[in-house]
């Protein structure tokens, strides 16, 4: 049984006339009564009474009519998802994101995802970064906002560099670096070092140890807490400076952030599998990408406003 068969047979059901209905599909009559005559003969009943001057459907023939509406239906429906799923306006996002450094635009670059493709399911997985890299490299993520992981660069994973967060110390309000605007790596040599946990944030961690080698400084690592939260309230408790990237602090009265000399940076990647690159993953790099061109990943972030001096 041939589509095509099915279509002819639609057309001469609904109007009554193989020559109404050849003009309808522009195809020959005699075409046309062919190929009714094979689908009779496929399924073994007449679907159509011919006389010389009616075309009457047959009981079975107005239950092929109903089916064939159902089934035409249901073919137009998928031929549209296949194309909607090809151009990523439909299908699944998986994303794998690292919380502090992606939260200034993360929510408001899904809310436009979700308004240009809402027929595509997001789902989130917040974990850090060594994690995230790992699900991507498995195809349990579709893509993953992270740090840069030297173990995983070897596993076919591709990468985009979204920004490179200058590394910078937070402290109090009221101690004595709080109106410089740059400081040493040298000054960390006298300060209890508060750094996230390496488990928690690789790239970051070692960013800092490094940079405090570079600069023959043996750091002093008073606390390594899991979440940047906690390094935060650490400093403001007077338990020791903070070393974080610009992109995670927010300006209080109570804390300022002051930039490490010389510069170090940290990246924040988006990576992705580069035999698994599904039309929905495609469209979101493309609005990532958008969205960086147009300085939209950190809106109202100034590195400035948090360095000034007071």
């Amino acid at each position: 049984m041939e589509l095509r068969q099915l279509r002819y047979f639609q057309a001469v059901a609904e109007e009554l006339s193989f020559s109404r209905a050849a003009k309808r599909l522009h195809v020959a009559q005699p075409a046309l009564s062919r190929a009714i005559k094979q689908l009779e003969q496929t399924l073994g009943a007449d679907v159509l009474e011919r006389t010389r001057h009616h075309v009457r459907l047959t009981p079975a023939g107005a239950v092929l009519l109903r089916e064939i509406a159902v089934l035409l239906q249901h073919l137009e429906d998928v031929t549209h998802r296949v194309r909607r799923t090809a151009a990523g306006e439909e299908g699944e996002l998986r994303l794998g994101y690292i919380g502090p450094p992606t939260q200034p635009f993360l929510g408001g670059l899904l809310y436009e995802y979700r308004r240009r493709y809402p027929l595509v399911s997001i789902h989130l997985e917040e974990r850090t970064p060594e994690r995230v890299w790992e699900m991507v490299a498995k195809g349990r993520l579709s893509a993953a906002l992270t740090r840069p992981v030297l173990a995983h660069e070897a596993l076919g994973l591709r990468t985009i560099v979204l920004r490179e967060e200058k590394l910078g110390i937070v402290v109090p309000a009221n101690h004595a670096l709080a109106r410089r605007r740059f400081v040493p790596w040298t000054a960390l040599a006298r300060e209890p070092l508060i750094v996230l946990a390496r488990r928690e944030g690789m790239g970051l961690h070692d960013a800092v140890i490094a940079g405090c080698r570079h600069a023959g400084v043996m750091p002093r690592l008073a606390q390594t807490p899991s979440l940047i939260g906690t390094v935060m309230s650490y400093v403001e408790a007077g338990a020791g400076i903070g070393v974080v990237t610009e992109g995670v602090v927010t300006p209080t009265p109570a804390l300022r952030f002051i930039l490490l000399k010389p510069l170090q940076r940290v990246p924040l990647v988006l990576v992705w599998q580069e035999d698994d690159d599904s039309p929905p993953v495609q469209r979101f790099r493309e609005l990532l990408l958008e969205w960086k061109a147009a300085g939209n990943l950190w809106p109202g972030h100034s590195a400035n406003s948090l360095t000034k001096e007071p």
